[in-house]
């Protein structure tokens, strides 16, 4: 896409900041938007420049979910989607799963439906005092989307996410955080400095590669039926230490007491037997 019409993209400072940009839906989600997503995610995570993802919302709302006078289909209501139809909010929460990068949300006032379950699959998910969040289908006849029946119990436990579900009531932003779906809670004008500051932090201090492969290792393996395919995988990981610039580069830092300065890069330098690589 060389333009976008319902999200802004910025790159500064190694960070891209990704912005739903409909304040006056307050941020209603919408196919278009969908794919101006999926689109930005790509081109951040092809960016070598490009350290962490900051996905947040412009206006008081994170999102108000899909914007039902939108229809929310790109296919005949009548006939129906195609066999390879994906629905919208998973297209979003999918891309954000296979993310090499860290991605930070910034989240203010509502963050329900679809505006809640996009950011899942985020690293962070930062809250303000004025949250609200909702997993609200049960209450429009509709059905969980984005996924989010398989990482919402996993990131606050299956007896919470039932409960949400369920009922489809909307709680706070300090419920969540102790049922650990949010990681801090800021005043509404502090969220996306407090989300910069912690991408600064990851930007300046970790290993590119070392950020993509352990990401993956966590989605990709934590199902795993025992340990011990994981640290089969850590083994060949480790194992390789010997040949890695980052690896040399990161215990010599420490050792010198300096900022380090890793120079491996993700496109490139990632192990080939990884086994979610595409080959």
């Amino acid at each position: 896409m060389s333009a976008y019409a319902e999200i802004t993209y910025e790159v500064e400072d190694r960070i891209a900041t990704v912005t739903l940009n409909r304040p006056e839906a307050r941020n209603g989600y919408t196919i278009r938007m969908a794919d101006e997503l999926g689109d930005a995610m790509d081109r951040a995570d092809r960016d070598e420049d490009v350290r962490v993802v900051i996905l947040t919302g412009n206006g008081k709302d994170f999102s108000v979910g899909a914007d039902l006078t939108q229809g929310g289909f790109d296919f005949d209501p009548e006939t129906g989607p195609d066999a390879a139809w994906q629905e919208p909010a998973g297209r979003c929460s999918k891309r954000i799963f296979t993310m090499n990068k860290p991605v930070i949300a910034a989240l203010r006032g509502a963050a329900v439906g679809g505006g809640v379950t996009i950011t899942l699959s985020c690293d962070y998910r930062l809250a303000s005092t004025d949250s609200r969040f909702g997993f609200v289908f049960v209450r429009r006849g509709i059905y969980p989307e984005g996924a989010s029946a398989w990482f919402l119990p996993r990131l606050v436990g299956m007896g919470t996410a039932l409960d949400w579900m369920i009922s489809g009531r909307v709680f706070g932003a300090e419920e969540a955080k102790t049922a650990g779906l949010v990681h801090s809670v800021h005043e509404p004008e502090e969220v996306l400095g407090k989300a910069r500051e912690l991408a600064r932090e990851i930007a300046a201090t970790t290993s590119p590669v070392s950020v993509a492969v352990t990401r993956q290792l966590l989605y990709r393996m934590a199902s795993a039926e025992s340990p011990f395919p994981v640290h089969e995988l850590d083994s060949r990981l480790i194992g390789g230490l010997g040949s890695s610039p980052d690896a040399v580069e990161g215990v010599v830092s420490f050792l010198q007491k300096r900022p380090p300065e890793f120079s491996m890069r993700v496109d490139t330098d990632q192990p080939a037997y990884l086994p979610w690589l595409d080959k």
